[in-house]
């Protein structure tokens, strides 16, 4: 079965916030079948961090990027988030 790599960039709502409980949220949204391959961290401005977050999902489940980006914005400390690129595995 093919799988998904989705790079998605997520803001925090504030500067100087500590990302490692942010990463522990984005890896415990996620739905069934999906997970965090990797987290990388991306200075903005001003003291802010944007985390991109590489995501692996099943290629044949229907509406499942949408699922993944509702999860991820449902995170109380989510400003916004950015899907970067997607591609097959």
């Amino acid at each position: 079965m093919a799988k998904v790599l989705a790079s998605i960039k997520i803001f925090p709502k504030e500067a100087n916030i500590d990302l490692i409980p942010l990463k522990a949220k984005v890896q415990a949204s996620l739905p069934a079948g999906s997970n965090v391959q990797r987290f990388d961290e991306e200075p903005v401005a001003f003291g802010l961090v944007a985390l991109i977050a590489h995501v692996l999902l099943p290629d044949d489940a229907a509406g499942h990027m949408d699922q993944v980006e509702e999860a991820i914005r449902s995170i109380d400390t989510v400003s916004e988030i950015q899907v970067l690129r997607m591609g097959r595995l």
